[in-house]
């Protein structure tokens, strides 16, 4: 990662791929005890300055509004810079200031504990019969109309959104670090929070949003497969439907990461999801997801685990790769 690279000959290369471990497992546990911070969050500053580059650039369509919402994006993420050079400044003080400011940026941008409250919210009223509250605990976390859901529709979208946001907010991030390290997980956080106010193919976002939605899939694109690649691995008896739902479902769906990974998700569960959502006051059918039964709210807290045996997975299969880089070519 690129703070060991800065720092490489200061620092024994065995130690490197401890510290590098260290600070994982280290911003995973922080995120565990604490979450997101409750008064003020990094990303939600983020989102304001974005809303206010948004309304001076996002003012024309076609072309222009291909090379406005470009512009735009440049200079939304300019603050990366800063982010760069005082990375640069603490870690030149010491290895042990370098390792704070990277682990207090990963933990930042990790949202596992966030997006598992906010799905065993809605569990929660759908175990006690409470609909509407189930519905307005969805509508937090997607973007479709939840008012019109029923219960096993709600419960399969809170589904969707385990999977989908656990790739964004969880693995994505992971990856980015260990390539990258804070710069690259920040990085990629600041594009995902762009494509998830920016990405729409609406009036409003079909030219201005394209830029930002395109560089948020370019980024997600390797971590969404590692993270499918461990729905799989963790998929237990149904490690041949995950994989055989993710080869043939995911190429018809909207999203080319998306699509990936709640489809080896819904085959590791060996459950089916939503087959419609209301989107823009009418009913759309959507492409099979999974396979089995319906999924249904018993099914939420599978989801949840499936997601944890994956992360894991994924921690296990980072320390063998990073022993095996070291080993092969010293680079960590």
């Amino acid at each position: 990662m690129l703070f060991f690279w800065l720092n490489q000959g200061a620092l024994d290369l065995h130690w490197g791929v401890l510290i590098l471990v260290a600070l994982l497992v280290s911003a995973l546990y922080l995120d565990a005890l604490l979450g997101e911070p409750r008064r003020f969050h990094p990303l939600v500053g983020f989102g304001r300055w974005a809303t206010a580059v948004e309304a001076l650039f996002n003012r024309a369509g076609g072309v222009p509004g291909y090379i406005l919402g470009f512009l735009a994006l440049i200079i939304v993420l300019i603050p990366i810079a800063a982010v760069v050079i005082g990375m640069q400044a603490v870690t030149s003080l010491s290895l042990v200031s370098g390792c704070i400011f990277q682990l207090l940026i990963l933990y930042l941008c990790i949202g596992w504990q966030s997006l598992q409250e906010h799905v065993e919210e809605v569990w929660r009223a759908l175990a006690t019969n409470e609909l509407v509250q189930a519905r307005e605990a969805l509508a937090r976390i997607v973007s479709r109309n939840t008012q019109v859901l029923d219960e096993d529709e709600v419960a399969q979208a809170s589904i969707e959104s385990t999977m989908e946001n656990s790739s964004d907010a969880l693995f994505a991030t992971l990856f980015w670090f260990v390539i990258a390290g804070a710069e690259g997980a920040l990085l990629h956080r600041w594009v995902n929070t762009l494509d998830a106010m920016w990405g729409y193919r609406n009036k409003r976002f079909f030219y201005f949003g394209w830029a930002a939605a395109k560089l948020d899939d370019a980024m997600a694109w390797i971590p969404s497969r590692i993270a499918a690649l461990c729905f799989v691995a963790a998929a237990g008896e149904h490690r041949q439907s995950a994989m055989g739902c993710w080869k043939a479902q995911a190429k018809h769906c909207a999203s080319p990461n998306g699509g990936v990974v709640m489809t080896a998700g819904a085959g590791a569960l060996n459950r089916r999801l939503s087959a419609r959502a209301f989107y823009d006051g009418a009913w759309q059918q959507k492409p099979a997801m999974g396979c089995g039964a319906m999924a249904s709210i018993k099914d939420i807290p599978r989801a949840i685990t499936l997601v944890r045996k994956a992360l894991l997975i994924f921690m296990a299969c980072t320390v063998v790769i990073a022993l095996a880089v070291h080993y092969v070519t010293g680079v960590l």
